[in-house]
């Protein structure tokens, strides 16, 4: 990962005021003793997109300035790389076939307690601002329901309840449309190793960096809000994304750019500022978290494990594996059918994934969007072109559109997923190891598909 440790201690610098500031400002605690707690979500935002996960180009200086001020996770995961699966998840600490809603825009199951129903139970006022993408609505009972997220800052200012506060805000951004690029030269952009380096794709990167840096400015109105509150010190402040971004091998894959997420936690005197971990976290872990952070007992049956202790300092890992699922999606027209089902399990180490339909050819909405589409993304047009007279080219958009039925790759040498081990020999114990561990758990979480 590339970080710039100038940015990142002049961030820590502006921090340290701002914690002072909160520390010293009145009202800090609220009447139950409970932290206030409050989770960023931000829409198809890569994780190697930001200062503090290395990007020297992209401008988050609020995402950068959360980081210094708490505790940064380089090993976090969504279990799907699809928004409304993942947020699922998030929000019922139960993975995506156990609680019903693991195709995009599917509901729960009938059942199925929520974050708001735990935590109106313990006392607090529950808010959800912003998209949201959830269903049935009945089953996600919000106290109050703002759909603007651009309201999120004028509610904590103006939050007048004496119970502690759940808020979840839930950015738009960065998921397209992305906007003309007012801030960033095409030329200084460095590209992932997997993508097809054309002006178009330079031009749409600054557009989506665009993006980034407008969820990271509402972050920072977010931030500024609390502190003026005179809630920093007691206020549980999350920062993730509900997948990764929509590059190709990010968004619907089950590659580490679809699913490994940002993810920033700050709660002064409590989690030590700057520091980072490499516990390896699902998203379905935060549910439990944060109920363990309002000193509840834990829920019973939950997928999601309380990372309380890596977040404290007395412990250094969390789990051994993650799991992930990706189902697919039904709202496209021609070539955007999405109906590439897979499973994962990613190690510290390996990543294994299962294509249960590899005969099917891998469409998108970065593949069959039109022009005229506000989702339409002319960069692909670019790629494929230059797959006609350039072998790099024509491989990676083969390797986008067309997966085998088995995947292994080794993490430590090949972070970007480009060199599949699965007919390798030498590689044998450990791709039957994981084949054993991933059976495993779809049995274990009644995976639909796992007896077709």
């Amino acid at each position: 990962m590339r970080t710039s440790r100038r940015g990142f201690l002049r961030a820590a610098a502006a921090g340290a005021v701002g914690l002072s500031a909160g520390r010293r400002a009145r009202g800090a605690e609220t009447a139950s003793g409970r932290p206030n707690i409050i989770l960023f979500v931000s829409d198809d935002h890569g994780v190697e997109d930001s200062g503090a996960y290395g990007d020297r180009v992209v401008r988050t200086p609020n995402i950068d300035r959360l980081a210094a001020q708490g505790m940064r996770f380089t090993l976090a995961f969504a279990a799907s790389p699809l928004c409304s699966p993942s947020r699922c998840v998030l929000e019922t600490g139960l993975m995506p076939f156990r609680n019903g809603g693991h195709k995009f825009g599917t509901p729960i199951r009938r059942g199925v307690r929520t974050m708001p129903m735990y935590f109106k139970a313990l006392g607090y006022h529950t808010v959800h601002i912003g998209k949201f993408h959830h269903a049935p609505n009945r089953q996600f009972p919000y106290d109050t329901v703002i759909r603007s997220e651009n309201r999120a800052p004028g509610f904590i200012a103006g939050y007048k309840g004496s119970k502690p506060l759940l808020l979840l805000v839930c950015s738009h951004h960065p998921h397209t449309p992305w906007p003309k690029n007012t801030l960033y030269d095409p030329s200084k952009v460095t590209l992932p190793p997997n993508f097809v380096d054309t002006p178009t794709t330079r031009r749409q990167r600054c557009e989506y960096y665009m993006e980034v840096t407008a969820a990271d400015s509402l972050l920072g109105r977010v931030l500024d809000a609390v502190a003026k509150r005179g809630w920093t010190s007691n206020t549980l402040m999350l920062y993730t994304s509900d997948q990764g971004s929509n590059w190709p091998f990010a968004k619907w894959c089950l590659y580490d750019a679809g699913i490994r997420v940002p993810l920033i936690v700050r709660w002064p005197d409590k989690v030590k500022p700057g520091s980072v971990t490499n516990a390896m976290v699902s998203l379905v872990d935060l549910l439990p978290t944060f109920l363990a952070a309002a000193g509840a007992e834990p829920a019973k049956g939950l997928d999601g494990r309380s990372v309380l202790p890596v977040l404290r300092g007395t412990a250094q890992s969390h789990r051994d594996a993650v799991f992930a699922a990706h189902t697919g999606n039904d709202n496209g027209g021609p070539g955007i059918a999405n109906h590439c089902p897979m499973r994962t399990v990613r190690t510290a180490t390996h990543k294994y994934i299962l294509n249960l339909h590899p005969e099917r050819t891998f469409t998108t909405h970065i593949t069959g969007c039109r022009p005229g589409s506000p989702h339409h993304l002319p960069f692909w047009g670019t790629w494929v072109a230059k797959a006609k007279t350039d072998k790099q080219a024509a491989r990676i958009v083969h390797d986008y559109m067309h997966r085998p039925k088995e995947e292994l790759y080794d993490l430590t040498g090949d972070p970007y997923e480009r060199n599949n081990l699965a007919g390798d020999a030498a590689c044998a114990n450990v791709l039957k190891s994981l084949q054993k561990r991933l059976t495993q758990w779809r049995k274990q979480q009644r995976d639909p598909t796992l007896a077709k």
